[in-house]
Formats: C-alpha cells, sequence, structure tokens
C-alpha cells in the first residue's frame, strides 16, 4: 500500500487490489506502521513544500517593499509630502500633475534640468552627457511605454531640454554638438 501526496495519481490507481478499507479486511500492525511512516514522510513533505512557498512570496514581497519604498523615497527627495498616490482621489491626482502642481511641467522640467545642469559643476562635456542622457532616458521611456508618451511626458521633456540649452549657452557653450 502506497500514500502519496499527489492528488492526481490517486486517480490514476487502477489497482484497487491492495487497496483495504475499514469494510472489507482488517491491515496489520506493520501496516499500521508503514501508513503512519508514509503519512509523517508526507507531511514532512507538504510542510517543506508550504514554507519553500512562504519564503518565495516573502521575497517577493520584500521585493515590492524595496520598490515601494524606494518609490516613496523618489518622491520625499523631490518635495512631495502629500498622501501615498495610490490613496489619491482622480481631482487630487489631476493637481499633481497641473500647471501649478508637483509633477506639472514646469516643476519636473525644472528638476531634471538642474539635475544635469548642477550635476555638470560647469563641464561643458559633463553637460552634453547629461543633455544627451536625458534624451536617451525619454527614448527608453517611449520604449518601455510602447510608442508616443503623453503630452505632458512630451512637453516637460521639451522644456527640460530648453533649459539646459539656456545654461550651456549661458555658460559660453554651444548648443550644437561640434563633433557631429
Amino acid at each position: 500500500m502506497n500514500i502519496t501526496t499527489n492528488m492526481h495519481n490517486a486517480a490514476l490507481n487502477t489497482n484497487t487490489k491492495d487497496i483495504k478499507t475499514n469494510f472489507t479486511e482488517k491491515i496489520s500492525k506493520e501496516e499500521v506502521q508503514e501508513i503512519k511512516m508514509q503519512i509523517a514522510e508526507n507531511s514532512k513533505a507538504i510542510m517543506f513544500n508550504s514554507a519553500s512557498v512562504q519564503v518565495g512570496l516573502s521575497a517577493k514581497n520584500d521585493d515590492f517593499t524595496k520598490m515601494y519604498d524606494d518609490f516613496q523615497g523618489f518622491l520625499k527627495d523631490v518635495g512631495y509630502a502629500g498622501k501615498p498616490i495610490a490613496e489619491l482621489s482622480q481631482d487630487e491626482a489631476a493637481a499633481l500633475v497641473s500647471e501649478d502642481g508637483i509633477f506639472g511641467i514646469a516643476q519636473t522640467s525644472q528638476r531634471i534640468a538642474d539635475f544635469v545642469i548642477n550635476g555638470s559643476g560647469g563641464n561643458e562635456e559633463m553637460m552634453r552627457a547629461g543633455r544627451e542622457g536625458m534624451i536617451q532616458g525619454f527614448k527608453e521611456a517611449e520604449a518601455m511605454w510602447g510608442g508616443e508618451l503623453p503630452e505632458i511626458s512630451q512637453k516637460t521633456m521639451q522644456a527640460a531640454i530648453e533649459m539646459v540649452d539656456k545654461a550651456m549657452h549661458t555658460a559660453g557653450f554651444s548648443i550644437m554638438d561640434t563633433e557631429a
């Protein structure tokens, strides 16, 4: 007699000769011990598999928690101190991306341009590299999006590039790539 945790195998077992029930005949003490041993082994296997699934889910939840924490850190870094994004009403979300909103065109493009301008430290090559990085990041976002980004994103990128171009001009750098 064999006891298994594989439920689908139980249905496929057509050899009923070895199956003993309480209604047909008694089983020996040795058979009882064998059944107890198989149940114990199967219980350990089920517990191990269940724990493995829980560990796997916990790892995924930890990954999600880390991504969520990173996103919350990003929001804090850009100055957002409002309620969690997922809890916003439609009107509250619209206010955040409005003309005066923290995620509107003006403030977002300013943050992007400031990152490039300040990060370059006035170095022309670094400023050019930052400008090119902005453009490349925008292209990658479009590829992930699967096409043209929404108008707000396009306008934000255009405004950020114009700010960097203006800073380059003010610093005496040509906005034209001299290596082209």
